[in-house]
């Protein structure tokens, strides 16, 4: 799945274009998916940003027709602006993470990933919080720019609960 289909889906509708009219200040800040592989429950979300009022506008393209939500509080912190070049496409995110599990031992099966692609100080970066089949998250930040692992973290979620 190549994020910039549903950009395009996203620009091509109605609902968008009546947004980006009364809104032309506001810029895309943020990607948001859910990748469920039990039960393919996927969720595809694109977020931008209206400096003036500080507040987040998702579009969830998931049904046939694009449901807009905007957020009830302003953001303190202003997300930096997402180009439309995306290098990664969201069908190759199981495979990075997999590999990446592989090299730090982490041998449980992948139901599901929850990325948000943002700009980090001017970088595009994946956050990536995986659910694995022993209850775990795998926690992880990969660049855009060249599938690079920034970042990886495994934490099990009973260690987490014992501990409390």
């Amino acid at each position: 799945m190549k994020i910039q289909l549903y950009i395009d889906k996203l620009n091509n509708s109605q609902e968008f274009k009546s947004f980006k009219a009364k809104n032309p200040q506001s810029y895309f800040s943020a990607g948001f998916f859910v990748l469920d592989f039990e039960e393919n429950n996927n969720l595809h979300q694109i977020d931008y940003y209206n400096p003036d009022n500080k507040k987040m506008i998702t579009f969830a393209m998931d049904n046939k027709k694009i449901e807009i939500k905007e957020s009830g509080a302003s953001n303190q912190s202003m997300p930096m602006e997402i180009s439309t070049k995306i290098n990664l496409d969201l069908d190759i995110l199981k495979g990075l993470v997999e590999d990446e599990m592989k090299n730090h031992m982490v041998t449980h099966k992948l139901h599901k990933i929850i990325a948000v692609l943002q700009n980090l100080d001017g970088k595009l970066v994946w956050n990536l919080n995986c659910i694995t089949s022993d209850v775990g998250i795998v926690k992880m930040h990969i660049s855009d720019e060249d599938h690079s692992v920034l970042k990886f973290e495994s934490i099990n979620l009973f260690d987490v609960v014992h501990k409390l």
